[in-house]
C-alpha cells in the first residue's frame, strides 16, 4: 500500500472536495477544472520524493486531467512529458493504440500515442489525477508494452481504494504511489485510508 496521505492534498479534499452519490468525488475547484498551481507544485515535489529511488526518463499521462500534474512534475525534473490522446489526430501516423473503459463516462474509447514519443529506450513514470478501477492505467500499461518501453511506476493524486484498481496494479508488481487514498465515500462522507 502507499505511504500515508499527503497532508496538504488531504486537507484540501476535506475543505473543497464535493462527494456525490455513486462514489464520485469532485475536485474540480482545485485539480481538474480550476487548478491550484501551488498545490500542484507541492504534490509534484511529493512525487519526486516518493519516486526518488526509481529511474525514469519520461513522464506519461492521459488527457485531459493528468496533463497538469504531469507537466508540473516534468518541469521540476526537466523531463519530457507525453500524453496519450483520446482522439486520433488526422496528422498522427506510426502510432500505438489501445482501448480504455471510462468509469466516469460509462463507455470505451481508444487512446493513442505516437511511436515517435514512446520508444523502447524509455523508462516511463505514469502520472494521473485519479485511480479508481484502474482502466486508464491498464491502457497505459498496454501502450508501454506495445512500445517495448519499461514502466518505472505509477503516481496518482487520488486513489479510491474501494474500487480496487490499486490492488490490481500492486499485484502486478508495479510501484504505485497515491497522494491521497480514499477508503470510502459511503453516504457522501469522505473517509481516508
Amino acid at each position: 500500500m502507499s505511504t500515508p496521505c499527503f497532508g496538504a492534498l488531504q486537507a484540501r479534499i476535506l475543505r473543497d472536495g464535493k462527494c456525490l452519490p455513486g462514489g464520485i468525488l469532485k475536485v474540480d475547484g482545485f485539480i481538474n477544472h480550476q487548478i491550484d498551481p501551488d498545490l500542484l507544485e507541492q504534490m509534484s515535489v511529493e512525487f519526486i520524493r516518493r519516486f526518488a529511488s526509481v529511474e525514469f526518463n519520461k513522464i506519461l499521462t492521459i488527457e485531459a486531467s493528468g496533463i497538469a500534474p504531469a507537466i508540473m512534475l516534468g518541469f521540476l525534473l526537466h523531463l519530457p512529458v507525453v500524453f496519450a490522446k483520446k482522439k486520433k489526430p488526422s496528422t498522427m501516423d506510426n502510432m500505438l493504440t489501445t482501448s480504455v473503459f471510462s468509469f466516469t463516462k460509462n463507455r470505451s474509447y481508444d487512446v493513442c500515442c505516437s511511436k515517435d514519443f514512446l520508444k523502447p529506450s524509455d523508462k516511463v513514470l505514469f502520472i494521473d489525477d485519479f485511480l479508481a478501477n484502474g482502466n486508464a492505467a491498464k491502457g497505459i500499461i498496454d501502450l508501454v508494452q506495445q512500445a517495448g518501453a519499461q514502466l518505472a511506476g505509477m503516481g496518482f493524486l487520488i486513489e479510491k481504494s474501494f474500487q480496487h484498481g490499486g490492488d490490481y496494479l500492486r499485484e502486478q508488481g508495479i510501484k504505485v504511489e497515491s497522494l491521497a487514498v480514499i477508503k470510502s465515500l459511503d453516504n457522501c462522507t469522505i473517509e481516508f485510508a
